[in-house]
């Protein structure tokens, strides 16, 4: 069964604070998702491979270590995930992206593919799919399959906020997959929303209602 880790570093919990303030305007909200990002990156990368390497500091020789060569790959899902990217990157400037698009049926709720673009080695990387919210866990779900069916053999889910009901589903459906959280929250509400949650994380990064 894949494993739950809430990063309690106590610099995401500060952040997270006013990423959650309704108050908070689009630019700081924007920099603040970005900020966290890097920090949960620094979290989800702290069991990378290392090896051995020589070199000559300005004084002597000395044995060093670097990272295994680990090929990483991120996984935004469009559109909310986009803004996890950049904070991302800035740790593992290395690291490839591939996008996921879904769209949610008005009538069914469940989640629909319609545009996928991934790196064609995404069988040899580590895939770090990334979305703020894990709220139903339908589209995170979904998107797994999708990297599944093209061969992804290694992924790890990270979210800003979750809620149990998310975490469940992807327990059950990815019973591999291992996520990585900011916090996790008390549950959904009636209209499929986490609380206290931090409303709708696309609309907030991007300013659109």
């Amino acid at each position: 069964m894949g494993q739950v880790h809430v990063l309690d570093h106590p610099l995401i919990q500060h952040k997270l604070t006013y990423i959650r303030d309704k108050d908070t305007g689009t630019k700081e909200f924007r920099e603040l998702v970005d900020e966290v990002a890097m920090l949960m990156a620094f979290e989800i990368t702290r069991n990378l491979p290392l090896q051995e390497k020589t070199i000559e500091t300005p004084v002597m020789e000395a044995d060093t270590q670097v990272l295994a060569g680990k090929k990483i790959g991120l996984v935004p899902i469009i559109r909310a995930g986009l803004g996890m990217v950049d904070g991302m990157l800035k740790l593992i400037p290395a690291a490839k992206v591939g996008h996921v698009g879904l769209y949610r049926d008005p009538e069914t709720l469940k989640p629909h593919e319609y545009y996928t673009k991934l790196p064609s080695d995404i069988a040899e990387r580590e895939l770090i799919v990334l979305d703020p919210m894990l709220a139903t866990g339908g589209s995170a779900s979904e998107a797994i399959h999708l990297l599944k069916k093209r061969g992804a053999k290694q992924i790890r889910l990270m979210c800003l906020v979750g809620a149990p009901e998310g975490v469940d589903v992807i327990h059950n459906e990815h019973p591999d997959v291992d996520i990585y959280l900011g916090a996790l929250d008390d549950q959904l509400n009636d209209d499929g929303f986490i609380i206290p949650g931090l409303g709708d994380a696309g609309d907030r990064l991007y300013g659109t209602k």
